[in-house]
């Protein structure tokens, strides 16, 4: 018991020894909290007093400066209109002077001068003025021994004019005081009318200019000729002083007009102040009216904060343990914390993860169900279009097949943007002609630009390589979607295309930065009858694509090759190729607020347009995606009504082989070598347009001399202008449409014709370009050839091939995609597995087409049970999603029942020696609406060989059983 109750004791003397311990260190520590308080509110004191003396000086010296305004224009009105006849001040002039010199008063809303008259003068100075004086009331005037009538006012009073100021009592004795005084004499505070804020009325007295400079009040009255008066803003006054100031956020400042010390009235702040705050501070404002007080009180907007040093200095060793505590238990919080989080995150992952799965079996659901009722629409409709059919049917069908193509062709651009945002787009990585594709791309637009009569053009550097190395399907894309749009939106001039090297554009860009293009100063040129020196004589957004900065891209341009190759010299890796391809027209342009969403998927400039020009807006998303996948970027100039410049770079590489020769990636025909070292004449007054034209005969190894008229031409044939071109080999005169003039040039056209048995051995084929179809017929009888733009190399080789009757060798088998097919799949037993009827009736006629032996059925099973080794079939054509056994797992049991027949083969052969052993290994080509990149993988991963989607085409079969198929004949023993 005792040992309890000595044990409690010391429990009770410890407890109490803290209580004590805990009552002096709080003892200690108020007293040091109160000594440091004490501290805070002196030092917050001293800083109020600063901010408040500060804000009355500038206030007072902004009252000051538009006084001294005021009393400047005091000056003006006595030394040029006192005792002048006629007076040099009139109240035009008064109302444009005081309104151009507004901004030397802004806090005055207007000014107005109000002429002082003596009651016998007033009779003879409204006979002069010619109206008669009115009280504030809009009244006459009262008989009364002096008046102040406004005769001159600014435009923003001109409601003062006619006025007698000294009609209003509280205007009177501000009158009388301001010209008693010589100051500025203030009002009491009133509501300002425009602005409702609080104001005074500023009143100051024009005296005669002979005043003396210690004047009494007598000599003031009797010198006074008139009185300038204004409304003084205080509150703007104010605030825009405040403005200015840092600190404002801290404290409330009031204004008052304490005249009255019992009634003080607020002219800025805040009507009443918080007397929970205890700090004040009363400034002291001298307007320069010594019958008026002023003042400015200014208080904190909260209590000044308490110290943290009041708390942490008295309690330092206890605040230390209890932040040891705190962090140790914030520690473990946060491990807990970081620990949820983990969790969170892996539960996120595994649902972004399934999110990402659902969203391509998504993906991959739609795409097969739209695909697949298109695949039979669009294949029906090929196999409709190969029957006979009326010209009114064979319309209709065409329309729907080519509604059909476009909405698959939307339905690829969904899918796109949805692979690139998955990051699952890959690029290829083949060689092809350039200048070939980009040739391609412009015959698609052909009709649509011939239609529209507009110029339609595209041109390659000497310098960019023939063969490169990169994706050209998807650098076809991005040429088609922007080329798609230039054309959609241009109704008259031109689109251009310009393909560049980097460097060249980065040479050509310095020159238009620094405007050092022949002195000039980086503006378009124009000719002389107003056109500008671009392609089509429209002006254009970027002035990069006109004659002054085109022609430096020009292979002639020995300066320019030289600063090029000082670039290329730094170049780390030869063997890479930067692009940069621009698309210029003179359409309608991009208006300047939705230049900044451009490149936003499904986002348009406006609603109408979709409704205008039709369009999804998400081509040029994905061709600024597909752009960065190339390394390269994608921007634009563009000015409403003038047009758009699109610009894109990609690093490609080179390649040093040939692609015309390979069946399976040549994008493009050879170009005929048979025209070698002809000679033409081109007449073409737009230097632009003639170094395209050039550009596309020299492709065919055709000399070109330009001319800019028809009399040029002449002479140029005839040898008068000392020509270098030989007159026996100059075969061909082309000339542009609009230089031609039927009722001048004709004769002159005669007259070259008219030279055969003179001056030249043969007269020249005539060839006339022109934009649009109905020139055809307009001048088919004059020329003897009329091409229609846009010109093409190959198009340009078949019309010279018919004019001049030269031997064209011709193309290869492999150019002609439906004999090459032909000869591929005749006589091949292919199996076609879908579980649509429809499908396999499209797919079946497409293969049969070409002398394919083709045998259907309708799921998997029935698949196998056909594939049985040793079975007659060269390849086979499966639809991924079918029901009961889908594509995939019919592969696999495929190659499972290949790869177990194998092995049984080898071995019964291993005995046997001197036979050859050829495996079974049946070519499988997945056959689906499905295109993502996931279904691809899930293909190539289950043994098929290859992927064709649906609906598939010519080409799609050109590619795939031209790799798969040749050489299948043999794939059993």
């Amino acid at each position: 018991m005792g040992g309890k109750y000595y044990v409690a004791r010391r429990k009770g003397w410890r407890g109490l020894a803290a209580a004590a311990w805990v009552v002096l260190a709080v003892a200690c520590s108020a007293a040091m909290h109160w000594h440091l308080r004490q501290e805070s509110m002196d030092r917050a004191e001293e800083r109020l007093v600063s901010m408040c003396e500060e804000r009355a000086r500038m206030l007072q010296e902004q009252f000051g400066v538009t006084v001294n305004h005021v009393h400047a224009l005091a000056i003006l009105i006595s030394t040029f209109h006192y005792e002048k006849l006629p007076s040099a001040i009139d109240q035009d002039t008064f109302a444009k002077y005081t309104g151009r010199t507004s901004f030397e008063r802004p806090l005055l809303n207007g000014v107005a001068y109000a002429h002082r008259l003596i009651h016998h003068e007033r009779e003879m100075f409204e006979s002069q003025q010619g109206w008669i004086m009115n009280t504030m009331k809009r009244e006459a005037a009262p008989r009364q021994d002096e008046y102040a009538p406004v005769i001159f006012s600014q435009d923003t009073v001109s409601y003062l004019a006619r006025i007698d100021m000294m009609s209003g009592e509280e205007d009177r004795e501000n009158i009388l005081r301001a010209r008693a005084t010589g100051k500025a004499v203030l009002t009491n505070p009133f509501r300002l009318l425009g602005s409702n804020h609080l104001g005074v009325v500023l009143t100051f007295a024009v005296y005669r200019p002979d005043l003396p400079a210690d004047a009494s009040v007598d000599q003031r009255v009797e010198a006074t000729i008139g009185y300038l008066g204004g409304a003084f803003d205080v509150e703007t006054l104010v605030e825009n002083l405040l403005s200015k100031l840092a600190g404002n956020q801290d404290i409330v400042v009031n204004v008052y007009d304490a005249t009255n010390a019992s009634e003080a009235m607020v002219l800025y702040g805040p009507p009443s102040l918080d007397n929970e705050v205890p700090l004040l501070h009363v400034s002291m404002l001298d307007f320069g009216d010594p019958f008026r007080r002023h003042e400015m009180r200014c208080r904190y907007r909260q209590k000044p904060p308490m110290p943290w040093s009041a708390i942490t200095n008295p309690l330092g060793t206890f605040v230390i343990w209890m932040l040891l505590g705190y962090i140790i238990c914030a520690a473990w919080s946060r491990y807990d914390k970081v620990s949820e989080d983990c969790r969170k995150m892996k539960e996120l992952k595994t649902q972004a993860e399934a999110a990402d799965v659902a969203k391509s079996q998504f993906l991959a659901t739609v795409s097969h169900e739209i695909r697949t009722p298109m695949n039979g629409v669009l294949g029906m409709l090929d196999m409709l279009l190969g029957t006979e059919l009326t010209l009114t049917q064979k319309d209709y069908a065409q329309t729907a097949q080519m509604c059909g193509c476009a909405l698959i062709t939307l339905i690829n651009d969904v899918l796109d943007r949805a692979k690139i945002e998955a990051g699952k787009l890959e690029l290829e990585a083949v060689p092809f002609d350039l200048r070939s594709l980009m040739d391609d791309v412009i015959s698609l637009f052909s009709s649509k630009s011939r239609e529209k009569c507009i110029e339609l053009a595209v041109f390659v550097c000497d310098d960019v390589p023939k063969v490169v190395i990169g994706d050209p399907w998807r650098f076809r894309q991005i040429l088609t979607n922007l080329v798609g749009n230039a054309v959609k939106f241009t109704e008259q001039g031109h689109v251009f295309v310009r393909v560049c090297l980097a460097e060249n554009s980065n040479v050509e860009l310095n020159h238009v930065l620094h405007g050092t293009m022949n002195g000039k100063d980086g503006k378009f040129e124009s000719t002389a009858n107003g056109a500008f020196n671009t392609l089509s004589g429209f002006e254009a957004a970027d002035r990069r694509n006109s004659w002054q900065y085109f022609k430096l891209l020009l292979s002639d341009k020995e300066s320019l090759l030289d600063e090029l190759e000082s670039e290329k010299s730094n170049q780390s890796e030869s063997d890479r190729v930067t692009l940069v391809i621009s698309i210029e027209d003179t359409g309608v342009g991009i208006p300047l607020h939705a230049q900044d969403r451009v490149f936003t998927p499904f986002m348009q400039a406006d609603s109408s347009t979709s409704r205008n020009y039709g369009g999804t807006g998400i081509g040029l998303s994905i061709s600024k995606c597909l752009a960065e996948l190339m390394g390269g970027q994608i921007s634009f100039t563009s000015r409403p009504f003038v047009g758009s410049t699109f610009t894109f770079s990609a690093v490609l590489k080179r390649s040093y082989k040939d692609t015309s020769g390979d069946s399976g990636r040549s994008l493009s025909e050879a170009l005929p070598t048979a025209f070698k070292g002809m000679k033409a004449i081109l007449i073409d007054g737009r230097p632009v347009r003639s170094a395209v034209t050039r550009y596309h005969l020299k492709r065919l190894g055709i000399i070109v001399q330009i001319v800019n008229n028809m009399s040029a031409g002449l002479k140029a044939f005839s040898g008068q202008n000392g020509a270098t071109m030989s007159r026996e080999k100059a075969s061909m005169l082309f000339i542009e449409s609009d230089i031609w003039r039927p009722k001048t040039d004709v004769q002159l056209l005669n007259c070259l014709r008219g030279l055969k048995n003179g001056q030249l051995s043969e007269v020249p084929k005539v060839v006339l370009l022109v934009t649009s179809e109905a020139d055809k017929e307009k001048y088919g009888s004059t020329f003897d050839v009329v091409m229609c733009k846009p010109i093409r190399a190959s198009t340009i080789a078949s019309c010279i091939q018919q004019l001049l009757e030269v031997e064209v060798p011709e193309r290869k088998e492999n150019q002609n995609r439906p004999s090459f097919l032909h000869s591929l799949l005749v006589g091949k037993n292919i199996l076609v597995v879908d579980d649509n009827k429809v499908n396999l009736r499209v797919a079946a006629a497409a293969l049969r087409k070409y002398g394919a032996k083709v045998h259907c059925v309708e799921n998997g099973k029935d698949a196998i049970s056909l594939l049985q080794p040793p079975h007659c079939f060269d390849a086979c054509f499966m639809d991924v999603q079918m029901p009961e056994m889908d594509g995939f797992e019919a592969t696999r049991q495929i190659r499972q029942m290949e790869m177990k027949s194998n092995e049984e083969r080898k071995n019964k052969l291993a005995s046997c020696e001197g036979s050859t052993f050829v495996e079974w290994h049946l070519p499988v080509l997945a056959m689906t609406a499905d295109v993502i990149q996931a279904t691809y993988e899930e293909c190539i991963k289950s043994g098929m060989n290859g992927y064709v989607s649906k609906p598939f085409d010519e080409e799609q079969l050109y590619q795939a059983v031209s790799r798969l198929v040749v050489g299948t004949t043999d794939s059993a023993v």
